[in-house]
């Protein structure tokens, strides 16, 4: 019995090593992809349109791994696309966070 685990463990990682990249782009493209389900979500609850903080994560960590994927292809047109989309949503981040520090600060006692 022991030879057929072996074999299926080396099937498994020959695969794994073929396919890691496209598991790497997939995983990006799904969670770039979440965003919006976040986003119609939070929207259909809150009976109008918004953007929760969550997109903006969702937004970045995609981006991120996208990137990566982007980077691991030698893809020029792709990488300056996700590089300027994390500069956008590192920002969206930053001016949230200085928001509600901002409103912590003159919050009254």
């Amino acid at each position: 019995m022991e030879p057929q685990y072996g074999l299926w463990l080396s099937y498994a990682c020959q695969l794994l090593s073929q396919y890691w990249l496209y598991l790497l782009g997939f995983a990006g493209q799904s969670l770039f992809a979440l965003r919006f389900i976040v986003q119609w979500v939070a929207s259909e609850r809150k009976g109008e349109s918004i953007i929760p903080i969550y997109f903006w994560y969702l937004s970045l960590i995609g981006s991120i791994i996208l990137l990566a994927y982007a980077i691991f292809r030698h893809d020029p047109v792709f990488i300056l696309g996700q590089s300027t989309g994390f500069i956008v949503y590192m920002r969206n981040l930053m001016l949230i966070y200085r928001k509600r520090a901002g409103s912590r600060n003159f919050a009254p006692s």
